[in-house]
C-alpha cells in the first residue's frame, strides 16, 4: 500500500485536485494511505473533510490521515507531495511592492528576479529540513516539488541533499492546448518535444498527426486577435524563432524587453496580472467553493466533482505503482541532459516514467539563441542557491544584480538599497541572514 505525503495540504484548491486525480485511478485509489499536513490546520481541516467525502464518494478504499506532526507523515512515505508557501501571502507580497517602488514591475514575482530570489531564500531552508528529515524516516520515497521558484529550489534540494526529486508544473502541457487552440487543431492530436528549463523551456517540436505544426504557429502570429491574447510569446517567437512555455505575463519578467517603462508595459501587457494581490482573493473564493462542495455532499444533493486534472504528480504515482509508462516534462539535474546549459543546474526536460522510476531524455544542445536566453537566468538562480544555502545577503543581492529585468532598469546601488529594504521588511522570514 503506498503512502503519500502532502506536504502544504492547506492548499485546497491544488491539494483537492490532485486527490481528485488520485480517485480518478481505480487500480491507484483503493491502495493508498494519505497524510496530509499543513500548519495551517483551519485550512487542513477543509482539505480533509473533502479528502473524506471523496474517499467515500468513490468507495475505494483510501485511507486519509492528518497526523500530528509532518516526522508521522513521512515515516516510510512512498511519495511526498510539497505544495508550500513559506511565509504566507505578506512576504508575497513585499517581494511586490518593494521594488515596483523603484521601479522594477514585476507582475507574478514567484520565479526569478526580486521576488524569484526572495522567494527561494524563504522556501529552500524549509525544504532542505524537510530532505534532512525524509533521509532519516523515507529515504527511498520521491519528492514531487510543485513550489515556486521551481529551478532555484529542485537545484538546492540535488546540491544539498540525497533525495530523489522532480519538480512538476504545467506550462508545458496547458501551453501545448493553447498553441492547439491558436492552430485551430484538436489538443490530442498535437505531440512536442520541450525542453530547456522551468517558465523558460521551449517547443523544439510541435507536431499535429505527426506533421510539423510550427508553419500554423506562424500563421495564427499573423492573426492580431490571437496575438492579442498572448503578446509577448508571440514576439519571443518571432525574434527567437520558437514558442515559450510560460505565459506572456510570467514572460515579460524573465528579459530585459517588456517592463522596463510604462509605454512598454501598456504596450505588450496592457491588462495587468497583479497576482500578489489577486491571489488571496482567488484562494478564498476556492475555499468557500470547496466548503460548499462538502455541504452539498453532506445533505446528499449533489455528489463532488471528480475530474483527472493534467497535473503531472498522481499520473507519476500511477506509472510507477502499475507500471504504465508516460512521458512528462520534469524539472530535474542537468546531467548532460542538454549539453550547452551548465551541468548541475536545474533542467525541464522530457522524462519517461515507469515501475522503475523516473528517466530523464538527452535533448542535447538547444538552439543557441534558446540557451541564451536561459543562461541568462540560470545565472540568477545559481546565486540564489548558494545565497540560501550560506545564508549569505551578497549573493542575494548579486543574484538580482544579475536578474535581466532588474538589471535594465536600477544602477547596481539602487538595487542594493532595494534588496536591503526587503530584508528588512522580512527581517522575521529571513533572521538566519542577519541584520
Amino acid at each position: 500500500m503506498p503512502k503519500v505525503a502532502m506536504i502544504g495540504a492547506g492548499s485546497a484548491t491544488f491539494a483537492s485536485r490532485l486527490i481528485g486525480d488520485m480517485l480518478t485511478y481505480p487500480d491507484l485509489a483503493g491502495d493508498v494511505t494519505l497524510s496530509l499536513v499543513d500548519v495551517d490546520h483551519e485550512r487542513l481541516a477543509i482539505t480533509e473533510a473533502w479528502a473524506h467525502r471523496a474517499a467515500e464518494q468513490t468507495g475505494g478504499g483510501m485511507c486519509v490521515l492528518s497526523p500530528e506532526s509532518r516526522r508521522e507523515a513521512l515515516d516510510d512515505a512512498d511519495y511526498v507531495i510539497v505544495m508550500v508557501m513559506i511565509g504566507g501571502v505578506r512576504p508575497y507580497q513585499v517581494d511586490i511592492q518593494v521594488p515596483m517602488g523603484v521601479g522594477v514591475n514585476q507582475t507574478v514575482g514567484d520565479t526569478l528576479g526580486p521576488g524569484g530570489v526572495f522567494r527561494g531564500l524563504r522556501t529552500v531552508p524549509f525544504l532542505i529540513e524537510l530532505c534532512h528529515e525524509m533521509e532519516e524516516l523515507c529515504p527511498n520515497a520521491l519528492l514531487l516539488n510543485y513550489a515556486n521558484p521551481m529551478a532555484i529550489n529542485c537545484w538546492a534540494m540535488n546540491f544539498a541533499t540525497n533525495i530523489k526529486n522532480v519538480g512538476l508544473c504545467h506550462s508545458v502541457q496547458g501551453t501545448a492546448s493553447q498553441l492547439a487552440g491558436y492552430c485551430g487543431i484538436p489538443a490530442d492530436e498535437v505531440t512536442y518535444w520541450t525542453a530547456g528549463i522551468n517558465h523558460m523551456a521551449w517547443y523544439l517540436k510541435f507536431e499535429h498527426n505527426g506533421e510539423d505544426a510550427y508553419p500554423l504557429i506562424r500563421r495564427a502570429s499573423e492573426d492580431p486577435g490571437i496575438v492579442a491574447k498572448d503578446p509577448v510569446r508571440f514576439d519571443i517567437l518571432r525574434h527567437f524563432d520558437y514558442f515559450v512555455t510560460e505565459s506572456s505575463s510570467h514572460m515579460s519578467e524573465y528579459v530585459p524587453y517588456y517592463r522596463t517603462s510604462s509605454d512598454r508595459i501598456r504596450e505588450y501587457m496592457p491588462c495587468r496580472w497583479d497576482y500578489p494581490n489577486f491571489w488571496p482573493l482567488k484562494r478564498e473564493t476556492s475555499r468557500t467553493e470547496i466548503q460548499e462542495q462538502v455541504r452539498r455532499y453532506d445533505e446528499a444533493s449533489e455528489p463532488l466533482v471528480l475530474t483527472r486534472s493534467a497535473e503531472y504528480g498522481i499520473q507519476i504515482m500511477h506509472a510507477i505503482e502499475t507500471g504504465t509508462p508516460i512521458r512528462i516534462n520534469g524539472n530535474v539535474e542537468n546531467t548532460g541532459l542538454i549539453t550547452n546549459l551548465p551541468d548541475g543546474c536545474c533542467v525541464e526536460v522530457p522524462t519517461t516514467v515507469d515501475d522503475t522510476g523516473l528517466h530523464p531524455c538527452h535533448v542535447g544542445a538547444l538552439p543557441l539563441q534558446l540557451a541564451g536566453l536561459n543562461r541568462s537566468n540560470i545565472s540568477v538562480q545559481q546565486l540564489a542557491v548558494e545565497a540560501a544555502l550560506e545564508t549569505s545577503r551578497r549573493k542575494a543581492m548579486q543574484a538580482i544584480m544579475l536578474d535581466p529585468l532588474t538589471s535594465s532598469i536600477l544602477p547596481l546601488r539602487a538595487i542594493e538599497a532595494m534588496v536591503d529594504e526587503m530584508f528588512a521588511n522580512q527581517a522575521e522570514q529571513l533572521a538566519a541572514f542577519g541584520p
